[in-house]
């Protein structure tokens, strides 16, 4: 059987899940074809596992100063180049077609009259999750900008609701993490603005992911560019995570049990949204803008312990293998029991009482 696969490639995290999910599927014996959009080829990297991949414009949101510029996206969005590559594009040929909230992929299916089943975070707004800055724009981006008939969302709890945890690559194993050791993802801030934060805070060491060409030190930080290797170490040794309020990272923070910290992308209700959930969840803190006194009151917050999800990309190549005969609600409920919260000894907690520089 052949499989479509859409991937949304403007965000690391929908990647991130293909990533997991790409190598199920072709395990048990599905051929798989990715299409990514939202992001030039020369800026895509980590992408060996998917093999031959095609490429398309799709649409990119237009930020600045870690705030969705919602004129700008418009201005700028090439709706003749995204119409063309819609029917241009070949659905009738597989068996399957997926997509992660990749509209090229979505509205191709839905042209031709064919089931497009969306997996994805975003899939999950269908439902009475958490939801903040929840307005007209942000409902009409939900139902139109990647339709799928069928729907698989993903969540860091149920909300008793037919959502799924989210898809994380489940061989990273806990590690004892290494007290003052910082891992910092920001990329919707610009680099200046994030050092001149972390300068802040001489007595924390800080490994900071960002877009420079090469690794370089300053004091106590360590700036490195984008690499998936290099980022799961990082992640993996870490006391907390410093990140923005998408999805994925989050959810392998969670995983692993690292202390998190995120920065919603303001005006953008997806990202405001998952603060407010990992908020009332109480498995995060959330900053503003860049806010000295929040990164130090997280500094001195107790550690964590991790949140044990399942193999969830595996349980949904088994459910298109299977012939998805069981509903979206029972393998939601089978994957959700499977889920539990990890109750280990943690490594005692140092108060460090740190202050801004």
């Amino acid at each position: 059987m052949k499989i479509l696969y859409g991937v949304q490639a403007t965000g690391n995290g929908h990647i991130t899940r293909a990533r997991a999910l790409v190598p199920w599927l072709r395990r048990l014996g599905f051929e798989v074809d990715v299409l990514l959009s939202g992001r030039p080829r020369d800026q895509l990297f980590g992408l060996e596992v998917f093999g031959h991949y095609r490429t398309r414009k799709g649409f990119t949101f237009a930020l600045a100063d870690g705030r969705v510029r919602p004129m700008h996206t418009l201005f700028h969005a090439d709706l003749k180049t995204f119409w063309r590559d819609v029917q241009d594009l070949n659905v009738e040929d597989y068996d399957v077609i997926l997509t992660d909230f990749e509209p090229v992929t979505a509205w191709a299916a839905k042209l031709k009259g064919r089931e497009c089943i969306g997996i994805g975070h975003q899939y999950a707004f269908q439902h009475p999750v958490p939801k903040a800055g929840f307005n007209y724009l942000a409902r009409t981006i939900l139902c139109w900008f990647a339709p799928a008939s069928t729907a698989l969302g993903l969540h860091w709890d149920s909300f008793n609701s037919p959502v799924l945890p989210p898809i994380i690559e489940t061989d990273q194993a806990y590690r004892a993490p290494m007290v003052g050791q910082y891992l910092v993802y920001l990329p919707f801030d610009s680099h200046e603005r994030v050092m001149n934060l972390l300068r802040a805070f001489p007595g924390v060491a800080f490994t900071y992911y960002a877009g420079v060409d090469a690794p370089y030190q300053e004091r106590h930080i360590q700036v490195k560019p984008y690499s998936r290797a290099g980022f799961k170490d990082d992640l993996a040794r870490a006391e907390g995570v410093v990140c923005g309020a998408g999805f994925e990272l989050p959810s392998e923070a969670l995983h692993l049990g690292k202390k998190l910290l995120v920065q919603p992308l303001q005006g953008q209700f997806e990202q405001c949204s998952n603060a407010r959930a990992l908020e009332l969840l109480e498995r995060a803190q959330v900053m503003r803008d860049l806010n000295p006194e929040a990164l130090r009151r997280f500094f001195n917050a107790s550690p964590v312990a991790p949140v044990h999800y399942p193999d969830v990309a595996r349980a949904i190549a088994e459910w298109l293998k299977g012939g998805r005969t069981q509903s979206v609600q029972a393998l939601a409920d089978q994957l959700w029991a499977q889920t539990r919260a990890e109750h280990r000894q943690v490594s005692p907690h140092f108060a460090r009482h740190l202050s801004p520089g």
